[in-house]
């Protein structure tokens, strides 16, 4: 009965999250034209040449996904903290980590699968080869549920501050340059012809790490700072 309650619990709190998101589609389609914004900015600045751009456009997209999803993660905790929402997940009788990696599930959904459905269209864009593009989205797959759970971290322990967005990007970004340098490495070495199995090997044990400690980590800086 306690796991039924909980999973009740958990399909509530993602039924919720997917809800708000509709009724604010709009906002939910920011990120991803924020990246291609970003991304159309790069041959203004470069020029349109097709080779220059193929050589680093793994990197331009990993680069534009990443700002993306960080322009898009202050909202992960920050609506629930200021309508009372959070101080009750929080006192809910469910385990917290729980229900905090369900936000998180959620928040990737929103945020990260458009961005993920996006990037076929910056790859074209940036004339990257079409034989790289199932390891890009390979990549992606694998990445993005690693920046959300990272983020969230931060998310966490910033959510009680006012104006914190400064911060939160200087907490986050070191966080997020390892699972840029990997993933952009594995499409980088599919370009050239070389082994790319070991970089999306490694995010994906960095990804299995995260999905164990992170909601541990949520929960208590989440009881930090809303204590």
């Amino acid at each position: 009965m306690r796991y039924g309650t909980l999973g009740s619990a958990c399909a509530a709190l993602i039924r919720r999250d997917l809800l708000l998101t509709w009724r604010r589609r709009g906002d939910a389609l920011n990120p991803a034209l924020f990246a291609l914004m970003v991304v159309a900015l790069f041959p203004l600045a470069l020029g349109p040449e097709p080779n220059q751009l193929m050589q680093i456009a793994a990197g331009i997209v990993f680069v534009a996904i990443l700002l993306a999803s960080l322009l898009a993660l202050d909202a992960l905790f920050r609506s629930d903290y200021e309508d009372g929402t959070l101080e009750q997940i929080v006192l809910s009788p469910h385990p917290l980590p729980v229900l905090l990696a369900c936000r998180i599930g959620a928040h990737w959904l929103t945020t990260a699968v458009p961005l993920i459905l996006v990037a076929p269209l910056l790859a074209e864009m940036l004339h990257l080869p079409r034989a790289v593009l199932p390891v890009l989205m390979l990549a992606l797959a694998v990445a993005t549920p690693l920046l959300s759970l990272l983020g969230a971290v931060c998310v966490a322990l910033t959510v009680g501050m006012r104006r914190s967005g400064m911060l939160l990007a200087l907490l986050v970004l070191p966080l997020y340059v390892p699972v840029l340098i990997f993933a952009a490495g594995a499409c980088n070495a599919a370009q050239a012809g070389l082994p790319f199995l070991a970089p999306l090997l490694l995010l994906g044990a960095g990804l299995a790490l995260a999905l164990v400690l992170v909601p541990l980590a949520c929960a208590a800086a989440l009881r930090i700072s809303i204590s």
